[in-house]
């Protein structure tokens, strides 16, 4: 519930702070005198788009803050979800618009983006305008009303998992025709790479492998040189590394036992001494390891550029990537092998999704056509006393293709009296009526959605007299269950059913216009609505005509 609202610098309003309270409200004032505006401003607050020209001329900034009462509502899951502080009886929104074009938006004064705010605005105010009775006339709007009213939310969830699920094997199944149909065209061609590649018999590492074995032909005798002079310098037997080494070792042993000190060290010295005899005779086996091969050389020459050569045709750079594309290739070809199978296959799971699908679909219209002819009775219940007594409503549904909604196409025909044939509510309906079907809807739908707020902005246009005065009633009734209802009006009738009168005004002053909004007390209550009803000149039999739309003796 919208319990405050604060406008600063915003088109025509200096400062605005005004108290919101439960149940029926009314705004009245002059054409021109700013409720649109009040309007524009709670409309930031949902998320609705800034410019620049809204802000006041010769101010920096607007500011447009709300404060509601969110207690009776549930809806601490969707703060928690958005990592907002919760605070049930005082949820603050601001909207801050900068002559730069910059627009800051805050929820519980922490940062939030405009599709936040708008996400939380579809949860806590609903404006309904003259242009709203437009969406009468769209399909999906009508089906919405039902689907409301049917309270089918479980199951209508349940079709579009099946639907999605249906429709993605469908996705499913025309890709596996393109992709067959493109194997199919490159079967030869695909057939060649993969003898191709397997011909290679390759393995992996090999690359590598080959590679090292290469670079050692191709410097064997250079390595070889070099690893037999290190064997000499090592284990010849006159001056040899080894033979010296053996030779300091056998001295310090002999020293040991009237030099005990020198013990570590002899130890130390026979270690390297084992070490590099051990080294030498490595050395020794790796000299007759190492033979130059021309035919090894070559042949490895021949396999590294065999890989090479494949590896730039097909644009790989390891023989990993080319196995890789080989068992691909082997996919591919058994894909093609294995064609009609797989689409077989994919055939039948399609149609067995399908029919899953409209087995849901079938139970979502069951509920849709049930709930529809107590819409149907509801709604002339509704109207009757709105003044269209003979009306006669039928809600259409007729089978269509599986869509995301399910197989429902769905038409409100309409007539206002016996004798005309019922048609399509857009195509026969006057504004007036329309008006007012629109209205007995939401007071319909607004039991079965918590919507804190709702706001009805002239929606009472080409309605006068006794049905003015139902209306009224109607929307009074809307605001009595939990829920505040807000009405902005030009008629006396509605005017009057109001628990808290407001009015917008404007004025002259030294910096140009200003709009102001104020709640009226029962006097002035009862001058604005004799002035709605008589106009400027107020008359004894308006002042007593709004006495009694005020049920004041």
């Amino acid at each position: 519930m919208l319990k405050q609202l604060y406008i600063r610098n915003f088109t025509l309003i200096d400062e605005l702070n005004i108290q919101f309270h439960p149940g029926f409200s009314v705004i009245t004032g002059e054409t021109g005198a700013g409720k649109s505006i009040i309007l524009g401003a709670i409309g930031l607050l949902l998320g609705q788009r800034a410019d620049t020209k809204s802000i006041k001329s010769g101010q920096d900034k607007c500011v447009v803050e709300a404060h509601f009462d969110l207690s009776k509502y549930g809806m601490q899951g969707f703060f928690t979800d958005n990592d907002l502080d919760y605070d049930d009886t005082d949820c603050i929104i601001r909207r801050e618009i900068n002559v730069n074009g910059k627009s800051r938006g805050f929820i519980n004064d922490q940062p939030a983006s405009v599709a936040l705010m708008r996400e939380l605005g579809e949860h806590l105010i609903d404006i309904h305008s003259q242009h709203q009775n437009l969406l009468l006339n769209k399909e999906d709007f009508q089906l919405n009303i039902v689907d409301i009213l049917a309270k089918d939310e479980d199951v209508k969830l349940k079709y579009q998992q099946a639907y999605n699920d249906y429709k993605a094997a469908v996705e499913q199944l025309e890709n596996l025709k393109k992709e067959i149909e493109r194997n199919q065209q490159n079967e030869d061609f695909l057939r060649f790479q993969l003898k191709e590649l397997e011909d290679a018999n390759l393995a992996a590492g090999e690359q590598e492998e080959l590679e090292t074995l290469t670079q050692m032909l191709s410097h064997a005798e250079e390595i070889k040189s070099a690893l037999y002079t290190t064997g000499n310098l090592m284990s010849q037997e006159d001056g040899g590394t080894v033979n010296q080494l053996k030779e300091a070792s056998t001295l310090l042993h002999g020293i040991e036992e009237v030099y005990p000190e020198i013990s570590e060290l002899k130890q130390r010295l026979e270690s390297c001494y084992i070490e590099l005899k051990d080294i030498a005779q490595d050395i020794e086996r790796q000299v007759d390891h190492i033979d130059f091969d021309p035919q090894q050389l070559d042949t490895a020459n021949q396999r590294l550029d065999m890989i090479y050569t494949l590896e730039k045709k097909y644009h790989a750079t390891t023989i990993e990537e080319l196995m890789e594309l080989t068992a691909d290739l082997r996919q591919r070809i058994s894909k093609i092998d294995h064609s009609e199978e797989d689409l077989q296959q994919q055939e039948k799971r399609v149609e067995q999704l399908k029919a899953v699908c409209q087995k849901e679909a079938e139970q979502l219209s069951g509920m849709r056509a049930s709930a529809s002819k107590v819409v149907e009775q509801e709604l002339l219940e509704k109207l009757i006393p709105l003044g269209i007594a003979k009306a006669r409503i039928n809600i259409q549904l007729q089978e269509k293709p599986l869509s995301s909604d399910g197989k429902d196409k769905i038409s409100f025909l309409f007539s206002a009296n016996t004798t005309t044939p019922m048609q399509p509510i857009s195509q026969v309906a006057s504004g007036g009526e329309i008006a007012r079907v629109m209205l007995s809807l939401k007071a319909m739908i607004s039991g079965a959605v918590k919507l804190p707020t709702i706001i009805f902005d002239e929606i009472d246009t080409g309605v006068s007299g006794r049905a003015a005065e139902m209306m009224g009633q109607i929307m009074y009734e809307m605001g009595q269950s939990n829920r505040q209802v807000i009405s902005i009006t030009h008629l006396p009738q509605i005017a009057a059913r109001g628990t808290t009168h407001y009015k917008v005004s404007k004025e002259e002053t030294d910096i140009g216009t200003v709009s102001n909004m104020t709640i009226l007390n029962t006097e002035e209550r009862i001058t604005e609505i004799a002035q709605m009803v008589s106009g400027s000149n107020i008359s004894e039999a308006a002042i007593s005509n709004a006495k009694d739309l005020l049920n004041i003796k």
